[in-house]
């Protein structure tokens, strides 16, 4: 069995971002000459998340909207987490409903998705760097 590995970075300019990261990751897939097997993408950092759905703004909208209705940002004074000086705690929390990482079935070499499906990476405490793994493994 093969393997393969490769890191995607991201600096953010907001707090909260949604990046389709499909084409990156198929291109990894690509160079890493696997054919049949399966590829994890997982976010390496506790305040961002990477998801699976269709790659629509208005559901990115959507998202970000009750997102901040479960979590809300401010006033940061409502988390405990906040008192040790960090303002992120809601970031955790939406991290949390948002997913660590995705498992996509490799098929001939391509990402195995059904209709409409894309990968996002989901920054919920942006403005600094942060990474995204993929791996992949199979034959």
């Amino acid at each position: 069995m093969k393997h393969y590995r490769q890191e995607l970075w991201f600096n953010t300019p907001h707090r909260r971002d949604y990046i389709n990261i499909t084409d990156q990751v198929q291109d990894a897939v690509r160079n890493s000459g696997i054919r049949h097997g399966l590829c994890l993408v997982n976010a390496m950092h506790i305040t961002a998340s990477v998801y699976i759905n269709d790659a629509e703004q208005g559901l990115l909208d959507d998202y970000d909207d009750w997102l901040e209705k479960l979590a809300p940002h401010e006033p940061v004074s409502r988390y405990r987490h906040n008192l040790t000086g960090e303002d992120n705690a809601d970031a955790h929390l939406k991290r949390q409903v948002m997913g660590r990482e995705v498992v996509v079935a490799v098929t001939d070499g391509r990402l195995d998705f059904g209709p409409w499906e894309q990968i996002y990476y989901a920054e919920f405490d942006g403005r600094r760097r942060k990474r995204v793994l993929i791996k992949i493994i199979g034959e």
